[in-house]
């Protein structure tokens, strides 16, 4: 499964996607400039799913609405 992924503007984020079928929000991290990691985070609802990805601050939305309320595993 290949999740389309949106490149953002963030200090901490290279891209961000979410796939409606798994309910799973896939966030890829900056590492030296270019992209790291990823993190996928499951049974995120699609509504804030939407709201992570448009929010001004994805970080800011990602710490306040998804870490530390879905389970995540590393990709």
């Amino acid at each position: 499964m290949t999740v389309p992924m949106k490149p953002v503007y963030s200090s901490h984020i290279h891209s961000i996607g979410y796939d409606q079928d798994s309910q799973s929000l896939h966030v890829t991290f900056l590492r030296d400039g270019g992209p790291g990691r990823t993190v996928v985070y499951g049974g995120v609802p699609a509504v804030i799913g939407s709201q992570v990805i448009s929010a001004p601050s994805i970080g800011d939305a990602l710490h306040a609405l998804v870490r530390g309320r879905y389970p995540h595993r590393y990709l």
